[in-house]
């Protein structure tokens, strides 16, 4: 099951610390979509699935707008 959260507009920390909030209510397998407009967000999102152990699936530029897939560990 696939997830989204809507992180734009918001600046660093909160894109990290709201996804992982959610990814903790996510089964193992689960995936979350964040879309970011924080440019530390290029730093943060890979950071963070790195130090947690989740999956960075994917990332994608649409505009201003960074598409982040993150799977669950």
């Amino acid at each position: 099951m696939t997830h989204e959260l809507d992180a734009i507009g918001l600046l660093c920390p909160l894109p990290v610390l709201k996804a992982r909030k959610r990814m903790q209510a996510l089964a193992v397998g689960e995936t979350l979509v964040v879309h970011t407009d924080d440019p530390a967000a290029v730093i943060d999102m890979p950071h963070y699935c790195n130090e947690s152990g989740h999956e960075l699936v994917g990332q994608a530029q649409n505009g201003d707008v960074m598409v982040w897939t993150l799977r669950k560990a």
